[in-house]
C-alpha cells in the first residue's frame, strides 16, 4: 500500500473515532479575547495564566531583545549563549531556590533531554501513569526500565520502587507538580518521603504550577515549593516559560553540578540554535512582574474560587482542581466536540480535549483560567455552559 493511502487510512479512522485534530488559527494572543476566523471569541483555554502574553512591558522588553539578533545563531556551546539567557538562568535559579538552572527551547525538549541524559539502560524510571507526554516519551527514550504507577497513588509507587530495587541500578520518579488535563497535584510530600527512602531521584515537572503557586519564600517555585520541599527532596525541577511566563522555552534547576551534567549529556540542549534573545529578554521581563506585581496573582487565585463556586451552583460536573485548569468531564467523544462547537458558536473558545490525550471514556473540556479574567466573563462562560448541556445532550445537570 502506498504511503498516502497508509495515512488517509488512519486519518479516516481519526475522523470516524470523533478524534480528529484541526488548528484554529488566531490573529493575536488571547487576552482573553481572541480573533479566530474573523470572530471575536472569549478564550478559556489559554495557558497565559497570568495574562503575561500579552503584557506591555513584557511586549517591550522583547521589542528591545530582538536588537541583540533575531537568533541566537548557533548552539549554547557554540556562540548561541548570550549575556541575556545567563541573566535568565539566574533569575530562575533564584526565584526556584534553586543553585543553578539552564535554558531549553521548549518543556518537551527539557524533559527528553533530561531523562536521557540521567538514565541509561542499566536504570530504572518510574513514571505517574497521567504523565505529561514528554515525560512519558523521555522515559521511552532513555532506554532505562521503565515502570508506571496508578495516578496519584503512593501506595502503587511503593511497589514499583521495591520492584526497581530488587533490580538494581539507580532509579529517577518522574511526576507532573500540576497535571495537565486533570488540573489536580501530585501528593508530592508523601512521594518525596518514598523517593528519600528507596534513594531514588525525584523529578517533578512544574509546567503549570511555575509561577502561579509556592511558598512564602519562594512565591513562584511552584507546586514542589508549595509542599515544602526544596533541592534536596526534589533534586531535579523542571519548568515552562510558556504558560505562567506568557513567553516561550524551558528550564531545568537543581544542584550546579546536575546543570553541569545536562550541559555536557543532554543532547536536545547541546545540538540545538540557543533560544532567541528577544524571547530570553521577554521572559526576564515575565518573571520581574511576577515578583513585583503579586495582585496578577491573586486575581488568578480569585477566579478561580469565583468559577468554581458559580460551577457548582449550577451543578457543572467539574474535577476535583484547585488550579487554572478546570476540566468539565463529559465521557463521550461525540459529546464534547458538540459541547465545544456550540460554546463556539456562542462566542466562546474551550478546549475539546478527547483520547489519546485523556484515557478512553473520559473526553472532557479543559477550561483554563486566568487573571486576564473577569467576574463577567466567568459568568457569561457558567450561563453558557449551562444552557449548551440542556440542548438535548445527555449530560445531567
Amino acid at each position: 500500500m502506498t504511503l498516502d493511502k497508509t495515512l488517509r487510512q488512519r486519518l479516516d479512522e481519526r475522523h470516524r473515532d470523533n478524534l480528529y485534530r484541526q488548528i484554529k488559527t488566531l490573529e493575536a494572543a488571547p487576552s482573553p479575547i481572541a480573533v479566530v476566523d474573523g470572530r471575536k471569541l472569549l478564550t478559556f483555554s489559554s495557558n497565559d495564566y497570568l495574562g503575561l502574553a500579552s503584557h506591555s512591558e513584557v511586549i517591550r522588553a522583547q521589542q528591545a531583545g530582538a536588537e541583540l539578533g533575531a537568533g541566537a545563531t548557533a548552539s549554547h556551546l557554540v556562540n548561541g549563549h548570550l549575556q541575556v539567557h545567563q541573566q535568565l538562568q539566574q533569575s530562575l535559579a533564584e526565584v526556584t531556590g534553586r543553585e543553578a538552572a539552564l535554558v531549553f527551547s521548549s518543556g518537551y525538549m527539557a524533559n527528553v533531554g533530561t531523562l536521557c541524559a540521567l538514565l541509561g539502560r542499566a536504570d530504572n524510571v518510574i513514571s505517574d501513569k497521567l504523565n505529561h507526554a514528554s515525560l512519558i516519551d523521555g522515559a521511552r527514550l532513555c532506554g532505562a526500565n521503565s515502570l508506571r504507577f496508578a495516578h496519584n497513588d503512593p501506595v502503587a509507587l511503593r511497589r514499583q520502587l521495591q520492584r526497581a530495587a530488587a533490580r538494581g541500578g539507580n532509579t529517577l520518579v518522574a511526576v507532573d507538580g500540576v497535571y495537565s488535563m486533570d488540573g489536580d497535584r501530585a501528593q508530592l510530600a508523601e512521594i518525596a518521603a518514598l523517593c528519600w527512602e528507596f534513594d531514588a531521584w525525584l523529578m517533578v515537572d512544574e509546567a503549570h504550577g511555575f509561577g502561579v503557586m509556592g511558598s512564602e519564600q519562594l512565591p513562584l517555585a511552584g507546586s514542589c515549593a508549595a509542599a515544602g520541599l526544596g533541592q534536596d527532596e526534589v533534586p531535579v525541577l523542571m519548568g515552562t516559560l510558556g504558560k505562567a511566563a506568557g513567553n516561550a522555552g524551558a528550564f531545568v534547576a537543581g544542584s550546579r553540578m546536575l546543570i553541569d551534567f545536562l550541559v555536557q549529556f543532554a543532547r536536545p540542549y547541546i545540538y540545538t540554535t540557543g533560544m532567541p534573545p528577544a524571547v530570553a529578554a521577554g521572559c526576564i521581563a515575565a518573571i520581574e512582574l511576577m515578583r513585583n506585581a503579586p495582585e496578577l496573582n491573586q486575581r488568578l487565585q480569585a477566579n478561580i474560587t469565583y468559577f468554581r463556586r458559580r460551577a457548582a451552583q449550577a451543578n457543572l460536573p467539574l474535577t476535583d482542581s484547585s488550579s487554572a485548569i478546570q476540566p468539565l468531564l463529559l465521557g463521550c467523544e461525540e459529546t464534547v466536540m458538540t459541547v465545544s462547537k456550540k460554546l463556539e458558536q456562542r462566542g466562546f473558545l474551550v478546549g475539546a480535549i478527547r483520547p489519546p490525550t485523556v484515557p478512553r471514556g473520559t473526553a472532557r473540556l479543559r477550561i483554563t483560567l486566568s487573571a486576564s479574567h473577569n467576574h463577567s466573563q466567568i459568568d457569561a462562560l457558567v450561563d453558557a455552559l449551562v444552557a449548551v448541556l440542556q440542548e438535548k445532550i445527555a449530560v445531567p445537570l
